[in-house]
């Protein structure tokens, strides 16, 4: 299909629906999108580290799903493998390391929740109106050729996004290393604790 053609068909099937004729793949995008959004409160809400982290992965699963639905399988398919597969994961080698509370964690909480809410609905609102303005009157062909497909979003990752791609990976070093440092300083803090009883017997019994 040539360019011209494709635009042509993108302009007809902008014509044929409209919000009020919804088709079978916006309406799954719709619930996808309500049932990721609302897991994302949860894990944003919920007391328990682990289950903040399980609700996490539904999250970023929800996210693959909408990515599938717009016909991007590549970045679907990299969302799991690296998010759902790898920053979840470290997520909770970094809670293990830790030593974090498995059940309700009073220190999870925190008073400044009106705050947070407040900066987290006008980011939303921001997020959606410069999309919104930016894709006022562009339309996707679903019935077209893949915009999303490996080697288009191969090319322009490592052509445009390489610094972030990178900055990234070096940001998830970083955080694996620090969940080893703060169990050591736990481990060593312990070890110092359960020492000092024991010298002052020793000085007790000497005496």
């Amino acid at each position: 299909m040539t360019p011209a053609a494709a635009h042509v068909a993108t302009a007809v099937a902008a014509e044929s629906h409209g919000f009020l004729s919804p088709t079978g793949i916006e309406i799954a995008f719709l619930l996808v999108g309500l049932v990721t959004f609302g897991a994302a409160i949860v894990t944003v809400t919920t007391k328990q580290l682990v289950h903040a982290a399980l609700w996490l992965v539904a999250t970023l699963g929800g996210l693959a799903v909408e990515y599938l639905l717009l016909t991007a399988e590549f970045i679907a398919w990299v969302q799991v493998l690296i998010y759902v597969g790898s920053v979840v994961v470290l997520l909770l080698f970094g809670l293990m390391l830790t030593k974090a509370p498995i059940g309700r964690s009073p220190d999870a909480d925190s008073g400044n929740r009106w705050a947070a809410l407040t900066v987290a609905v006008a980011s939303a609102a921001t997020l959606v109106w410069v999309v919104v303005d930016a894709f006022r009157t562009t339309w996707l062909d679903l019935n077209g050729a893949a915009a999303g497909s490996t080697a288009v979003t191969g090319a322009s990752l490592f052509q445009n996004w390489v610094l972030p791609f990178e900055a990234l990976s070096v940001l998830l070093l970083a955080a694996l290393v620090g969940a080893i440092v703060l169990s050591r300083k736990a481990k060593a803090d312990a070890a110092t604790t359960t020492s000092l009883p024991s010298a002052r017997s020793e000085k007790e019994g000497a005496r």
